[in-house]
């Protein structure tokens, strides 16, 4: 198994975990969270940034 397929699960479990706390996060919106939820968000984002970073170099 390559680190990329490790990248792309661990990115799609930050987003999981984003969404699931947003669900139920009553303090959460889409342009204000709590602190846990501020801190999946930006797990999840640095997830993608670094996947989708990664794709982009494989296509050159």
């Amino acid at each position: 198994m390559s680190s990329g397929d490790d990248l792309y699960r661990r990115y799609q479990a930050a987003h999981t975990a984003h969404r699931a706390h947003q669900a139920d996060c009553t303090a959460c919106a889409d342009t204000s969270r709590c602190p846990a939820g501020q801190r999946l968000f930006e797990s999840f984002a640095r997830l993608q940034d670094a996947y989708l970073n990664r794709q982009r170099q494989q296509r050159r």
